[in-house]
């Protein structure tokens, strides 16, 4: 009886094929590869996201029985690479969100008004809005902002108090 193997999942166009080798894995839009540790005599793995030019996560990698050569990637080394690699960019990903738009509560007049920053980071024409909102949420003022206007309690109670005119 001859028992057909199952054909590999279609991969889409323009995407690395499906690669389960010892020292280089790839599959689901990333590549794992095992690489010589260049500090040290050991190994290393390096995580790296299709389409994107650096490895997203680098660390150290075991040592096979032989104590010379790498243990071999598998399946579960693979997964849990991966999720840590995509973990580790979502984090980088939170962290440049924060960078970008920022929030402060100030007092004032005896009203709480929430001062926001937020920064277009583009690399040709950098800008940055800064607004203003009640409690309810309702806006009360926006003004364009040079994007390396840092956004203080000093400086967010500053433009509030005088009004919302541009800061200088």
């Amino acid at each position: 009886m001859n028992e057909e193997l199952s054909p590999s999942p279609a991969r889409e166009p323009g995407r690395d094929p499906l690669t389960q080798d010892p020292r280089l894995w790839r599959d689901d839009g990333w590549t794992a590869r095992v690489i010589k540790n260049i500090d040290d005599e050991g190994w290393a793995v390096e995580m790296i996201k299709d389409g994107e030019p650096e490895p997203a996560l680098t660390g150290p990698w075991t040592m096979g029985r032989d104590k010379k050569n790498p243990k071999p990637l598998d399946a579960t080394a693979f997964a849990t690479l991966v999720k840590t690699a995509s973990e580790v960019l979502a984090r980088h990903e939170q962290h440049r969100h924060a960078m970008l738009h920022k929030s402060i509560e100030v007092e004032v007049g005896g009203a709480r008004i929430t001062v926001k920053l937020d920064i277009d980071a583009d690399d040709d024409d950098p800008r940055a809005r800064l607004s203003a909102c009640d409690a309810a949420g309702t806006e009360l003022a926006g003004v364009s902002v040079a994007s390396n206007f840092k956004l203080t309690r000093t400086s967010a109670a500053a433009w509030a108090e005088g009004g919302f005119r541009k800061p200088g």
